[in-house]
């Protein structure tokens, strides 16, 4: 069942981390053409994956994560590198909703050729998205690394 839950957990990661990380890339990459129609295209199809792969993939990475410490006996408050790791994803999920609300904002003013509205809004995205981003990466480097972190005491 460990096994099962592990695959779960690491199937779930990849949906997430990978789709984060290239929504990223489409994004920049749409950007750069300076093409309103290309920008919201892009920023719709970000939308979209959203959807199909980073909120299935949240499910799976928290199924499998919780179900694989429950299972392998790791105390989920009491192991700091899983506490930690757990935090920053927390925090991920909390730069989500700004950041979700900010894609809507961008596909709106990329469909309406609002470009001082996009300028600002792809702002306010690229500060939301680091921390999207970054807090889950910092996650998984603690999953994978596991280091002596502090944790609640028994």
């Amino acid at each position: 069942m460990y096994l099962v839950m592990k695959l779960l957990h690491v199937a779930g990661v990849v949906l997430f981390l990978g789709n984060i990380t290239i929504g990223v890339f489409w994004k920049n990459y749409a950007d750069a053409t300076g093409n309103t129609a290309i920008m919201a295209y892009a920023m719709d199809g970000v939308i979209r994956a959203d959807k199909i792969f980073t909120i299935p993939g949240i499910a799976l990475l928290l199924i499998g994560g919780v179900g694989a410490a429950i299972v392998g006996g790791y105390p989920i408050l009491y192991t700091g590198w899983i506490l930690w790791a757990l935090i920053a994803f927390v925090l991920s999920g909390l730069a989500f909703a700004p950041l979700a609300r900010t894609q809507r904002g961008l596909s709106l003013a990329a469909h309406t050729g609002n470009m001082p509205d996009y300028e600002s809004l792809s702002k306010r995205w690229n500060l939301w998205g680091f921390i999207a981003l970054a807090m889950p990466v910092a996650a998984f480097v603690l999953m994978i690394v596991k280091p002596a972190l502090p944790a609640f005491h028994r």
